[in-house]
């Protein structure tokens, strides 16, 4: 599957997420506790904000890069989704869905943003109130 530009309007694209899984946990983010920031405190899925025209596979892979310290190659993404994004800013958000190896998650790294990583249960996530309520259902329908 190639995940580029194409198939995508990128006008209304505004970032893109990725549904990190290993075994049957997924890899998260608590986001830092600031009260100016959308969802403080909560479990994220890696990802965040487009910069300039790159394409949503580009903006996902650079972002997790960023956030857990994780380089994956392009052809790891084995899908990927647009739907309305679940962030206060609207337009549209692409979920992406990425297996990685034990060795893997245990070599991330919290970068600049959040205050912790983990490997969380899927069920784990999908129960826990902290959890970023948007995300609970793109999983779900992600992972059917």
């Amino acid at each position: 599957m190639t995940l580029d530009a194409k198939g995508w309007d990128g006008a209304d694209f505004r970032g893109a997420k990725v549904i990190l899984i290993c075994g049957d946990a997924i890899l998260v983010m608590r986001r830092d506790d600031i009260p100016t920031i959308q969802w403080p405190g909560q479990w994220d899925l890696p990802g965040g904000k487009r910069d300039g025209d790159e394409s949503p596979a580009r903006c996902v892979l650079r972002e997790l890069e960023e956030e857990t310290g994780l380089r994956l190659a392009p052809e790891r993404l084995v899908r990927g989704e647009a739907r309305p994004s679940v962030s206060r800013r609207g337009g549209i958000g692409w979920y992406f869905v990425a297996e990685i190896t034990p060795a893997e998650a245990a070599s991330v790294r919290l970068g600049d943003e959040g205050s912790e990583l983990r490997l969380m249960p899927v069920a784990e996530f999908l129960a826990d109130a902290q959890a970023i309520a948007g995300f609970k259902e793109i999983l779900r329908e992600m992972l059917d």
